[in-house]
């Protein structure tokens, strides 16, 4: 237990910060959430208090630092939809780049020297091989990876120089939410696959498409790593400790170390919400490849972290109990679709 910590978690009003934000203080730490709400929730701050204001604003930051003297950033603070990165790359190296700079510059003049970062797999870019290691070359193919790889080496320059110790976290897909239903996955627009599957399980969008049915793959499809987000959660706590206790700056994965096709996650979501969901297919996406699996022994060994809820079924019925709620709060009762 960390009773006295003060953890300062920038985009914490998002999908994955406040999670962490949740278990952080369920951990005995005190929270506080810095969020601009481009993309967060105001709803989704219920641990620990809140600060609005963008990385961007130093001295807004400043009066944080002064304020809350937290030991610790983590930091969730990026925009992360692929396809808007490479239409308008200039939005994601100003945020996800420049106004880390601006984070990183502050907390050198508040004297915080621990940061766990919100990293990627597609750092990797096109797998070589499967499962994806650490030492796998980082090779990215859009501007929402190379954002993340820059700041990952930002890091690795900084901890040389100014004694910083960080931890980043290249996470697989993010998936699932809060099993006791207090918060989950909430984006807009919405572009992971599960949601969207359940947004057709719910009858709030005709079906879902399948982009591509021909890869070297068992069934066709693509084959991506599903993390629970408390997984997710968890693997920051252990970062966290680890550094606060004297461990060095490092790079860690963070998935379930095993894959599922798309046709499976439907199927999967079909089997525990007993809908029917609709399937189109279509011709592939350019850049999607066909597998992209991680390898998580580095984790496991050094942080002593291993995925609590890997099963596909937990991850879609934690899901789908959230799914189920924010859709009766936003659109009345849900209406059953047709079997």
């Amino acid at each position: 237990m960390s009773v006295g910590k003060t953890i300062l978690v920038v985009g914490g009003a998002g999908y994955i910060g406040s999670h962490v934000s949740l278990a952080a203080h369920e951990r005995g730490y005190d929270v506080v959430v810095y969020d601009n709400l481009v993309y967060g929730h105001r709803s989704a701050v219920q641990w620990g208090e809140f600060v609005l204001g963008d990385m961007a604003d130093a001295d807004q930051l400043r009066l944080v630092f002064r304020h809350y003297r937290p030991q610790a950033v983590m930091h969730f603070a990026a925009y992360a939809y692929v396809g808007e990165s490479v239409s308008d790359p200039e939005k994601y190296y100003l945020n996800n780049v420049a106004a880390t700079l601006n984070l990183l510059r502050v907390m050198r003049e508040a004297g915080c020297r621990h940061i766990i970062f919100s990293s990627t797999c597609a750092t990797y870019g096109v797998p070589l091989g499967n499962p994806i290691n650490e030492d796998h070359p980082q090779s990215p193919v859009n501007p929402y990876g190379r954002s993340k790889l820059m700041v990952e080496t930002v890091l690795a320059d900084y901890a040389a120089a100014y004694d910083l110790r960080y931890v980043n976290l290249r996470y697989f897909n993010a998936a699932g939410a809060d099993p006791r239903g207090r918060i989950g996955e909430d984006h807009n627009p919405e572009t992971h696959l599960i949601p969207l599957v359940l947004d057709a399980a719910a009858g709030r969008r005709p079906g879902v498409s399948i982009f591509g049915t021909d890869y070297d793959t068992p069934d066709g499809t693509c084959v991506r790593d599903y993390i629970h987000v408390n997984d997710l959660a968890q693997a920051h706590l252990l970062a966290l400790e680890y550094l606060l206790d004297g461990g060095r700056s490092a790079g860690f994965n963070l998935g379930n170390g095993r894959g599922y096709s798309v046709r499976e996650v439907i199927a999967c979501a079909a089997a525990v919400t007993g809908r029917k969901i609709a399937v189109s297919e279509a011709p592939r996406r350019a850049g999607d490849p066909p597998a992209l699996v991680g390898g998580t022994a580095l984790a496991e060994k050094t942080l002593g972290w291993r995925p609590a809820l890997p099963r596909l079924e937990d991850i879609v019925g934690t899901a789908w109990n959230w799914h189920k709620k924010i859709s009766d709060e936003s659109f009345g009762r849900l209406t059953p679709c047709p079997h």
